[in-house]
């Protein structure tokens, strides 16, 4: 979901390559609940496949963005040398902020170093959850709807930090509230 909303909103910004891969099999469709939550931002992921990440991708990136601790430790394990450009996206954002916007004369590789600045290998250990995005895979619709709108003002930030000239996002948190899609209720009468 979040490669969609990324690659939509940086392919008019020119020279941004957006490239999604995980932790699972090769070829796998979307969900439908993803396909159903995206489509309410105006965004088609109906012909997405999964692709498997590989060593190889991790260590071509110029920046590896992982949706949770535990993806991102897989993908340290893979390619020790992408540790210093890679972050969950949550992480990414609120670093991002602390250590300020990537100017537009800055290279990104540069203010990627400057918000890896600090870090610690041994910070990924353990079980905390804060920098994790919800995985809505086998849940309600619901579960799908939040977590796309989490993506978005993610992906919104993450945006505004690493590229600040890049066009804005179009579609607000409370315009997808209204566009929601509601869950049926039991009501025994």
């Amino acid at each position: 979901m979040v490669e969609a909303m990324l690659a939509d909103r940086l392919n008019a910004h020119g020279g941004v390559e957006v490239r999604s891969a995980g932790m699972l099999s090769d070829g796998s469709p979307a969900d439908a609940g993803a396909v159903r939550a995206m489509a309410r931002f105006g965004l088609d992921i109906a012909s997405h496949r999964s692709r498997k990440v590989t060593g190889d991708d991790l260590e071509k990136a110029d920046l590896v963005v992982a949706l949770d601790r535990d993806c991102l430790r897989t993908a340290i394990v893979l390619a020790p040398d992408a540790w210093s450009r890679a972050f969950t996206l949550k992480e990414l954002v609120r670093r991002g902020r602390a250590c300020g916007l990537r100017s537009a004369t800055q290279p990104l590789s540069a203010w990627v170093a400057r918000v890896h600045h600090g870090r610690a290998r041994c910070d990924l250990l353990g079980s905390c959850t804060d920098d994790d995005v919800t995985d809505p895979a086998g849940g309600p619709q619901r579960g799908y709807d939040r977590t796309a709108a989490a993506l978005s003002s993610l992906a919104a930030a993450m945006i505004g930090c690493c590229w600040p000239d890049a066009p804005a996002l179009t579609i607000t948190e409370s315009d997808l509230r209204d566009r929601t899609h509601r869950e049926p209720v039991d009501r025994q009468t």
